[in-house]
């Protein structure tokens, strides 16, 4: 059994022994340590936090122990049921809530769930709030209401509705075009909440034809729920048959979006973000922002629009605060995840096919043909394995020395920029390793300057 506890949450595999797995004890604990933490820090006097879930078969379980816990907090709780992580963050605002807990482990497996927090703002806690919350946690420094002060409950079932109601009102989204457009349109949502809501909204954007693969939200994947290409083979062999225009494919919380070519073909999860970058700076100039390891093609993109492209440490809360801090129109991370700050400032797959479809719609293109007119690059991905006696900083520090001469970004691990090529080391906050990220024009190139540093490295670990 795993418990993985982080500033992002508490993450874990169902069952096991109190402090070896996600079961109820440690649910209990968390929570109480988060509800300690928001009501020190909030500004709203509502009292209220808003709790959502993905379709996960531990779900019902963990829902209970965490409504009760917030209860017993002196919260008063919205349910909104099977709901995504981006329905859950702008339910937070809309309901003028203190904060949300999200239920979902994402892209993992079955066994696994996770509790996601988030503030007023439905944003996900920063570093320091979400150390605070492991503090609280580890010391048990919370108390529970009396009898007077024992939180309500309700459930409002309305926010997937709300959720694309917003989508559709966002200025750049052309339901016109797209309906226009007559789409034939396939979904993957991997037997999670994206099939409860996806159809909806494909519906309501005028797309007629939509052909289903495991929307059933049963919470029992029918393949590995992360969306790559690796797993994708079932969606992908439809596609091929060639009856649809584009095929999209969600995670379990539908905060990613990988999309496929109308020839099978996968998109690339990279240019997910590309793509609707560059329909949205087309009509809105501004600033962007992906994390370090993320395709430059954005940054190619941005500086075709005359505008600034800026890096953010890796992590969502990062990327959501580079781009508050550069007044960024968009911006994401190159695993598909979107954020449109005209929606809200968090990742939403909805949000990114409402205006993939309607930049496909405008353009008149194949998914195919629309790919081919962005830069291509290929990101390599390795590790390097080293001892828990390593003095990783050290090597690192060794390792931005050599490449002094090349353009150096050093806010997350060390990112060598060449004029061609990429090459970004990250150390692992919970294991002795350092992740290898690459990128350059041919998968070839990438693997090569990837492997290049890291014999550098492996010989100064010696």
């Amino acid at each position: 059994m795993t418990l993985i506890k982080s500033i992002s949450g508490i993450r874990g595999t169902i069952g096991g022994h109190a402090g070896e797995g996600l079961n109820p004890l440690d649910i209990v604990k968390f929570t109480s340590a988060y509800a300690t933490l928001i009501r020190k820090t909030t500004t709203n006097k509502s009292n209220k936090i808003v709790v959502g879930r993905d379709a996960r078969i531990s779900g019902e379980m963990v829902k209970n122990v965490v409504c009760g816990t917030l209860m017993g907090m002196g919260f008063d709780v919205v349910n909104i049921g099977l709901a995504s992580t981006p329905t859950t963050e702008l339910a937070v605002t809309m309901e003028g809530a203190c904060g949300g807990i999200i239920l979902t482990a994402s892209h993992n497996p079955r066994q696994w769930n996770a509790l996601k927090l988030l503030n007023e703002h439905g944003e996900f806690l920063n570093a320091a709030e979400g150390n605070e919350v492991l503090r609280i946690a580890a010391a048990e420094e919370f108390e529970f209401a009396d009898i007077e002060h024992i939180g309500k409950y309700r459930e409002d079932n309305t926010y997937n509705q709300k959720h694309i109601d917003s989508v559709l009102a966002l200025k750049l989204v052309d339901v016109e075009a797209i309906r226009k457009a007559n789409f034939r349109v396939a979904i993957d949502c991997v037997n999670s909440v994206g099939g409860v809501v996806l159809p909806q909204l494909l519906e309501q954007l005028g797309v007629q034809h939509v052909e289903q693969l495991y929307c059933e939200p049963t919470g029992d994947f029918q393949h590995n729920p992360e969306p790559l290409e690796k797993n994708l083979g079932d969606i992908m062999g439809l596609m091929k048959k060639g009856t649809c225009d584009v095929a999209f494919v969600v995670d379990p919380d539908v905060d990613r979006l990988a999309i496929i070519c109308e020839n099978g073909a996968m998109y690339g999860e990279e240019y997910t973000l590309v793509t609707v970058a560059d329909y949205v700076l087309k009509h809105t100039p501004g600033n962007t922002v992906s994390n370090l390891s993320s395709t430059r093609a954005l940054r190619d993109v941005t500086r075709k629009y005359g505008m600034e492209y800026n890096a953010s440490a890796v992590g969502e809360v990062n990327v959501v605060t580079k781009m508050k801090a550069t007044n960024a129109v968009i911006g994401g991370e190159g695993n598909g995840g979107v954020i449109y700050p005209e929606s809200h400032y968090g990742r939403d797959a909805l949000v990114g096919i409402a205006l993939f479809l309607s930049h496909l719609a405008h353009e008149g293109k194949k998914v195919s043909e629309l790919r081919a007119t962005y830069p291509n690059y290929f990101i390599a991905k390795n590790r390097i394995d080293l001892t828990p006696e390593t003095d990783v900083d050290a090597i690192l520090a060794k390792v931005k020395e050599l490449y002094k001469n090349e353009e150096i970004n050093d806010i997350d691990g060390v990112k060598i920029d060449f004029p061609d090529k990429w090459v970004h080391l990250r150390k692992s906050n919970t294991e002795p390793i350092i992740r290898v990220y690459s990128e350059a024009s041919t998968m070839e190139a990438a693997d090569e300057i990837g492997k290049q540093i890291m014999d550098i490295v492996y010989s100064l670990a010696k």
